[in-house]
């Protein structure tokens, strides 16, 4: 960490990004269904899926966390130059 990604908006629901590798999958659940805010790792294409939008479930989906606040910015158009950081608890 820092993770410095690009997202870019997927079905007008998510933004999503590649990752710089693949995550383990050890003990996931087979899918999830996200609510806006969620924070995702789609295992088929090994990707990071933001949600700004509610979804239906998905096969291959994994929950990672969550946004608490200001999600509507990434409702937005185009490429948007990201960095995650954790925070201290």
């Amino acid at each position: 960490m820092p993770l410095k990604l690009t997202l870019k908006d997927y079905a007008s629901t998510e933004k999503v990004s590649d990752l710089p590798r693949s995550l383990k999958q050890a003990g996931a659940p087979s899918g999830y269904d996200p609510s806006a805010g969620d924070i995702t790792y789609y295992a088929p294409w090994g990707n990071l899926a933001i949600f700004y939008r509610d979804f239906g479930y998905a096969s291959g989906l994994i929950r990672l966390g969550t946004i608490d606040t200001g999600i509507d910015a990434l409702n937005q158009s185009g490429a948007l130059p990201t960095t995650i950081e954790l925070m201290s608890p």
